[in-house]
C-alpha cells in the first residue's frame, strides 16, 4: 500500500488551523511533526516570548510554527492568562496548551548546597567554598571570585550566586551553581561598598546590597540581566557589619544589627519592600546591640548568629564576642528573642539557609582592639541549628585551608 506523502502533509497541514485549547493530545502531536525541521517544513518547532502581544505577526508563511510565552527569570511576571503553547494558523496565534501561571513558587532558603565567599584568612582570599545540606561534611573549593577581598554582600537567584562590593570595592561578581566554576565581574554597585550585607528577591529576580561604612544606600541589581545596580532608598541609620535576611513569602528584606558611627554597637532591625523601590522602616530590635552578625532566613523568620559588641565604640577598645542565635518574626515584626547558642562564640562569619536549617559558616574572634596576632583566633567551622525548633547549633564541618572572616554566603 503506498502513500502520498504531499497528500498526508497537506492534510496535518490544513488540521493546525482547526487546533485550539480543546484539542486532543494526538492532534497535537501531529501538528508538532508536521513543523518539526527534521519531518515537516522546516518551521521553528519553539521559541519563547514574555507577552502574547510580543509573538510576530501570524501569517501564512509561519502557518504550523509553535512558540511559548512565558516571561524568563522573573517569576512574579508570569502569573498571565497568556502564559501557554501557541501554534500559528496562518491568520492567528491559537492556544494549544495553557501554562500553569502560578507553577511552583521560588524560596529564597537552598535544598541543595551552601557557599562560603572571599574573606580574610588572615589576608585577603578569593576562594569560593561549597558544602552539601543533605550531608554534614567538610566544605571543598569550586571556583574563585575576580578578586580577593572581604566584608562583601552575598546574594542568590535561583541559578546564581553573586558577591558585591569585595574588598570596599563596587564590583559584583556572579558564579553558577549548576557548574564549579570561576566568577565573572557582571557589574557594578553605585559606590564602592564595605562590610555590608546582602537580601535576595528571587521571587522578582533582584538582589540587594544595604550599609556599609558611611553608607546608608540600598542598591538593587538585576538577576535575569547582566548590569549595573540603582540606589532605591536608604536604611534608616548607617551602618556597617550588619545581617541580612531575605522574606521571600511577604516580599520584605531586613538589615539587622551593625555599627553605627555614633554611638557605635547598633540593635535595630530594618525592614524593605521587594516590590517598590524606597526607603526602609524601623521595625524592630535585636536582642542586643552588635555587629559582625551572620544572617539566615526561614520562611517566617529571621535569623542572626554570632556577632561581636565593641565597648567603648572608641579606640582602643575590647571586644566581647558573642556565641547567640536571635530570632525575629517576619510578618509581624518586633523584637528579636535569644533562642539558642552556637558551638563558640564568632564575629564575621558567613550566614547560609536551607529550607530546614540555619548555618554560619567561618569566622573569628579577637579580645582588644587593635589586635596583635595572638589574640585573633580564627574558626573554620560549619555550624548548622534547626529552623523547626529552638535548639542549638552543631558543628557539622569545616571550611576548605585556612580560616575565614568577613566573608559572605549564599545558597542554593
Amino acid at each position: 500500500m503506498a502513500f502520498n506523502l504531499n497528500n498526508l502533509l497537506s492534510t496535518l497541514d490544513s488540521s493546525i488551523g482547526l487546533l485550539d485549547s480543546s484539542s486532543d493530545l494526538l492532534s497535537i502531536l501531529q501538528a508538532i511533526n508536521v513543523t518539526n525541521p527534521t519531518m515537516g517544513h522546516g518551521k521553528s518547532q519553539k521559541k519563547t516570548y514574555d507577552t502574547r502581544a510580543s509573538l510576530p505577526a501570524a501569517s501564512v508563511s509561519l502557518r504550523g510554527s509553535l512558540a511559548v510565552v512565558q516571561v524568563i527569570g522573573n517569576w512574579a511576571a508570569r502569573g498571565n492568562a497568556d502564559n501557554g503553547l501557541y501554534v500559528c494558523t496562518g491568520s492567528d496565534w491559537a492556544l494549544v496548551q495553557g501554562l500553569d501561571s502560578a507553577g511552583i513558587r521560588p524560596v529564597f532558603q537552598g535544598s541543595n548546597f551552601g557557599y562560603t565567599s572571599g574573606g580574610l584568612n588572615p589576608s585577603s582570599t578569593n576562594v569560593i567554598d561549597k558544602f552539601p545540606f543533605s550531608s554534614n561534611s567538610n566544605a571543598t573549593v569550586v571556583g574563585d571570585l575576580t578578586q580577593a577581598g572581604r566584608g562583601s554582600g552575598g546574594q542568590s537567584s535561583q541559578t546564581h550566586g553573586y558577591v558585591s562590593g569585595n574588598g570596599a570595592s563596587n564590583v559584583i561578581d556572579k558564579f553558577t551553581f549548576s557548574t564549579d566554576a570561576n566568577a565573572t565581574d557582571v557589574g557594578d554597585l553605585t559606590a564602592g561598598r564595605y562590610k555590608i550585607t546582602g537580601q535576595s528577591d528571587v521571587v522578582n529576580g533582584f538582589g540587594y546590597a544595604t550599609a556599609g561604612q558611611s553608607n546608608h544606600g540600598i542598591d538593587k541589581f538585576s538577576f535575569s540581566t547582566d548590569g549595573n545596580s540603582t540606589d532605591i532608598g536608604e536604611i534608616t541609620v548607617g551602618r556597617y557589619a550588619p545581617a541580612g535576611q531575605s522574606d521571600t513569602v511577604n516580599g520584605f528584606g531586613y538589615t539587622s544589627g551593625g555599627i553605627e558611627a555614633a554611638p557605635g554597637n547598633s540593635n535595630v532591625i530594618d525592614k524593605f519592600s521587594f516590590t517598590s523601590n524606597g526607603n526602609a522602616t524601623d521595625v524592630g530590635n535585636l536582642w542586643r546591640e552588635s555587629s559582625g552578625l551572620a544572617g539566615q532566613s526561614s520562611s517566617t523568620h529571621g535569623y542572626t548568629s554570632g556577632g561581636v559588641k565593641k565597648w567603648p565604640p572608641s579606640y582602643p577598645a575590647v571586644y566581647v564576642n558573642y556565641n547567640t542565635i536571635e530570632k525575629f518574626p517576619f510578618v509581624s515584626g518586633g523584637n528579636s528573642s535569644d533562642i539558642s547558642d552556637l558551638t563558640q562564640a564568632r564575629q564575621a562569619g558567613a550566614g547560609q539557609s536551607s529550607t530546614t536549617h540555619g548555618y554560619t559558616s567561618g569566622a573569628g574572634t579577637n579580645g582588644v582592639s587593635p589586635a596583635p596576632a595572638s589574640n585573633i583566633y580564627w574558626a573554620n567551622t560549619i555550624d548548622k541549628f534547626p529552623f523547626a525548633s529552638d535548639d542549638n547549633a552543631t558543628d557539622v564541618g569545616d571550611l576548605t585551608g585556612s580560616n575565614r572572616l568577613f566573608i559572605s554566603g549564599q545558597q542554593y
